[in-house]
């Protein structure tokens, strides 16, 4: 339901402006929203006759595949999960989420008092080849020995690297910054580059992480 973006989070409760504005009788179609595991009843006698599922077979309400993801991977509270694909995409469990233009909340599968954040990010692994092409000859081994080269921090040297128009925030380009906060238009030399490019982007996940809701926890900042 959430998932959907008819769901009134706080509430559980269909938004009727959000429905009346998709189709007439949509509330009807729908059904009353249920936690996702909740057990909705015994299998339909058809199935069984049919297709041999056994009469005991109970029908759980279901949820989406990021949903399934945070229970699959059994997250906790505090706890972050990304996927590094062609777009990079975060999810974490919260308890006081602050929903925002950018990202979503879902109601949390687990748990259906507390809430997940997702966010997507579009320049993703893609952007990661990019730079291992131009800096790194194409070879993930050169790229890990040029990152391990650098120090954290990168000197102060940042990066925000979008080659197409970007999810979160909503922005495209590179955008280069040396240690004085001023903006730097050539490129940063090979081993710089890379490294900025990897901590802009978990800076940026973090950044938007944290404005959904998300805090970082005491003993992750002891670690």
């Amino acid at each position: 339901g959430s998932g959907m973006n008819l769901l009134q989070i706080w509430e559980k409760a269909w938004s009727v402006s959000c429905l009346d504005a998709c189709a007439p009788g949509l509330e009807e179609k729908l059904g009353c929203p249920v936690p996702s595991h909740s057990v909705l009843g015994p299998i339909s006698p058809y199935y069984s006759q049919r297709y041999g599922f056994s009469p005991d077979c109970k029908i759980v309400a279901f949820t989406g595949d990021n949903p399934a993801s945070l229970a699959g991977m059994r997250l906790q509270e505090g706890d972050i999960a990304i996927s590094l694909g062609t777009s990079d995409t975060l999810f974490l469990w919260i308890q006081e989420p602050t929903p925002a233009l950018e990202g979503h909340i879902l109601c949390n599968p687990v748990d259906s008092q507390t809430y997940m954040a997702l966010l997507c990010f579009k320049n993703g692994s893609l952007m990661r080849e990019r730079i291992r092409d131009d800096c790194a000859s194409g070879s993930w081994d050169e790229f890990s020995k040029a990152l391990s080269s650098t120090v954290a921090g990168n000197n102060g040297n940042l990066g925000f690297y979008f080659d197409v128009m970007e999810i979160t925030p909503e922005a495209v380009g590179i955008h280069r910054f040396n240690r004085d906060n001023q903006k730097v238009v050539s490129d940063f030399p090979k081993e710089v580059e890379i490294r900025a490019l990897i901590e802009g982007q978990f800076m940026a996940k973090r950044i938007h992480a944290e404005n959904l809701g998300y805090k970082v926890s005491k003993y992750a900042e002891n670690t």
